[in-house]
């Protein structure tokens, strides 16, 4: 049964794929989809529901079945969540994945800075600078600051991508290692260096201090899962 389910997702796939089936399309009457792929009623609502949880059909009871926008930022959610289920030794795997993300993430932002994306960073670091000793407020700002050096790449898959890496979980993680290692002041200083190398248009200078500012956090969540090491 699994192997036959998977044909028929892939065969389904294949549709959307070759655009014989085209973003915001209404999927044919089951019967139709059936004789189109075939492959058995069973077959096919097995496939449906799978493609359904990938967010690639979006099932509209009393209506009909549609193929979504597919999209990266809706595609790529569940990338989020897998994160959150995932054991503290993975956590530093996901960090390291990061790492290398975020600095081409950051140096696109900074080819693409403008006068909007500075004056929204700097606003960010100076509430950063106002509430240094208030974890939760700067696990809040430092989203918002990335993720909005992620969105300033003008890469959606990357951005997206970026944003499921850095789930609200792994954040406060993250800068409760930062406290133990009283070590706010630096990874504001960080983020001043990003902020610094972005302004100026440095597309290398601000890749270097992403991996920096990033490996650093990694170092600090690899302490706080292995204080012992």
């Amino acid at each position: 049964m699994p192997g036959r389910t998977d044909e028929a997702i892939a065969r389904l796939r294949g549709l959307i794929v070759s655009g014989e089936l085209r973003p915001g399309s209404r999927l044919p009457a089951e019967r139709d989809l059936c004789n189109l792929l075939g492959m058995s009623r069973g077959m096919v609502r097995e496939a449906v529901k799978a493609l359904e949880v990938a967010r690639v059909l979006d099932v509209r009871r009393g209506d009909g079945t549609y193929v979504t926008s597919l999209e990266p930022q809706l595609l790529l959610q569940g990338i989020g969540f897998a994160v959150q289920l995932l054991q503290d030794d993975d956590l530093a795997d996901v960090m390291h994945v990061r790492r290398v993300l975020e600095a081409e993430a950051t140096a696109l932002a900074a080819a693409n800075a403008d006068a909007d994306l500075l004056s929204e960073l700097s606003l960010i670091l100076d509430a950063m600078r106002a509430s240094l000793t208030e974890q939760e407020k700067l696990t809040a700002q430092d989203a918002a600051f990335h993720d909005r050096v992620a969105a300033a790449s003008r890469n959606p898959t990357l951005s997206t991508l970026l944003n499921g890496l850095s789930g609200k979980t792994l954040r406060a993680r993250i800068w409760r290692g930062v406290n133990e290692a009283g070590s706010a002041d630096l990874t504001l200083q960080q983020h001043e260096a990003i902020y610094a190398a972005i302004e100026a248009r440095d597309v290398e200078g601000a890749r270097a201090a992403s991996v920096v500012h990033v490996a650093t956090s990694e170092r600090w969540l690899r302490t706080l899962l292995h204080p012992e090491s």
